[in-house]
């Protein structure tokens, strides 16, 4: 019956020669065969084996991929290729309309919510199945998505049955009542994203530094100028060691006072237990996304924690959009920012911050940012636990990372903190590793110094003259050569170091 009514429909409508060619009457009846399983996919639930609503669930499956193919033909008419050039399109075309991804996709339309469609993947699949037949350059899928929806909705009106299925009187007033409170709703798109990322994050934050001789900014990149720093995994934190700052910890060593603040026996189990475990790369760590799903990297001041996150959104940024969707999508948030929001009630969960809030870098919309995380597509950073100084808030946002990775199971989450008045218990809890940044060793400060003085210097004898002047001041001191395994002390230097010789004492180079 299916086939009879498509032959009067398609008879009543003007398409290319594509459509004519391609949905033919066994197409249908294939399109049709599995339509439940592909194109309605986790939209209708039971709705779609009631018998008396099947027939009209067909009839949205062929009308919505007929209406999509002829849009992909009218933007392929418009890229002036000849008839014959179009036609070439045939065989790639039926075999990209066959896809059950492709399908699934088209169907996402017909969702409560939908305001876009996965354009990004369309494109994937299309370069994997037709690599060698390329669309043209100037083919426009985010144009095709646009008039495809428009065609969904008036299919949707146009079908008493299926308006009744999918209440689109509801659906309209909910869509109307949503776009007056939220305006204009963002979309999903990376391309844009990336270049937030880039434009963000790119350069070294030095604003607190004194660069007013030596504009840095342009010359220095954090993909330049990055080290991974080793860290060691700690199974047991003892806040009473931890929070003391190192300077103090150091002076109580030294005068056989570190007993008054914790118990000797408890001190060398612990230094024992945490010494023993290996030194690794941080980046490594990451990396190993089955063993270390969740996260959290602890250090001091300037140790580069942030950095550490920027640098891993930077890595998915700068690589081609093509190969970037393979790859974890990195969600960034810095927690200071996310909770003052929270406070001025501008959002009420970590989606609805980057979906609308003033403070997320570039606005993505919550419920296709959902279905990323739902797939697990996602590396997801927290920054600055410490950030966050009001301790109920903090417990607040805790609770809140909790509840994020119960919520989304598959992404990997870190989570970042200064040692001060950090509180393991609960983040353990939920499955989090603890690990703890290391100094830079002496090889990583020699190799910040060698690709410092490269990217800052134009002068060939001015940049040895100075990089060895740097690697002295460092070498010969053993006090200064300890603050040299901060990165953001060892970066102080490196601009002191411009324009005068290092103090060799240390609290002279401290003021």
């Amino acid at each position: 019956m299916i086939v009879e009514w498509f032959t009067l429909w398609i008879g009543q409508k003007t398409v290319g020669f594509l459509v004519k060619t391609i949905i033919s009457e066994e197409f249908v009846k294939d399109l049709v065969k599995d339509y439940a399983k592909d194109f309605f996919k986790n939209i209708f639930n039971n709705a779609v084996t009631a018998p008396f609503k099947r027939e009209s669930l067909e009839k949205a499956v062929v009308m919505a991929v007929t209406e999509f193919l002829q849009l992909m033909q009218q933007d392929l008419d418009d890229s002036e290729l000849a008839e014959d050039e179009i036609k070439n399109y045939e065989q790639p075309l039926n075999k990209f309309l066959k896809h059950p991804e492709v399908k699934g996709i088209l169907g996402t339309a017909f969702k409560d919510d939908s305001q876009t469609i996965n354009t990004k993947k369309l494109e994937i699949i299309w370069y994997e199945l037709n690599a060698s037949y390329p669309l043209p350059d100037d083919f426009n899928w985010k144009r095709i998505a646009r008039k495809y929806l428009q065609k969904v909705k008036e299919i949707i009106i146009g079908v008493p049955e299926l308006r009744e299925i999918l209440d689109s009187r509801n659906l309209d007033k909910i869509q109307n009542n949503t776009t007056e409170i939220a305006g204009i709703i963002p979309d999903f798109d990376l391309e844009r994203y990336q270049e937030a990322i880039k434009e963000t994050y790119s350069n070294l934050n030095l604003d607190s530094l004194d660069t007013s001789t030596y504009d840095y900014r342009d010359k220095l990149k954090v993909w330049d100028i990055f080290i991974a720093q080793n860290v060691r995994e700690i199974h047991q934190v003892i806040p009473r060691i931890h929070e003391l700052p190192k300077e103090h910890l150091r002076r109580l060593q030294e005068t056989n006072e570190l007993e008054a603040e914790v118990e000797l026996g408890e001190l060398e189990r612990y230094k024992r237990v945490y010494l023993e475990q290996p030194k690794r790369s941080v980046v490594d760590i990451v990396n190993e996304q089955q063993t270390n799903k969740y996260i959290v990297i602890l250090g001091d001041p300037g140790s580069g924690k942030s950095t550490l996150l920027k640098y891993l959104a930077l890595n998915w940024a700068r690589s081609p959009l093509n190969n970037s969707l393979s790859l974890a999508i990195p969600v960034l948030i810095e927690l200071r920012t996310y909770i003052r929001r929270r406070e001025e009630k501008e959002c009420h969960n970590f989606l609805e911050f980057f979906h609308k809030c003033s403070g997320a870098i570039s606005h993505l919309n919550q419920h296709q940012l959902h279905q990323q995380l739902k797939s697990g597509k996602a590396l997801v950073m927290f920054d600055g636990l410490d950030e966050v100084f009001d301790p109920a808030q903090r417990e607040d946002v805790i609770t809140d990372i909790h509840r994020f990775t119960n919520e989304y199971r598959d992404v990997q989450v870190i989570v970042t903190s200064r040692v001060i008045g950090y509180k393991p218990q609960r983040l353990r809890d939920a499955e989090f590793h603890h690990f703890i940044l290391q100094d830079l060793e002496a090889e990583q400060i020699q190799d910040f110094i060698y690709r410092w003085h490269e990217l800052t210097f134009i002068d060939p004898a001015d940049k040895v003259r100075k990089r060895e002047r740097l690697k002295i001041g460092i070498d010969t001191s053993q006090s200064i050569a300890e603050l040299a395994g901060n990165p953001l002390l060892l970066t102080m230097m490196a601009i002191l170091n411009r324009n005068q010789e290092l103090p060799r004492d240390r609290a002279e180079l401290y003021n």
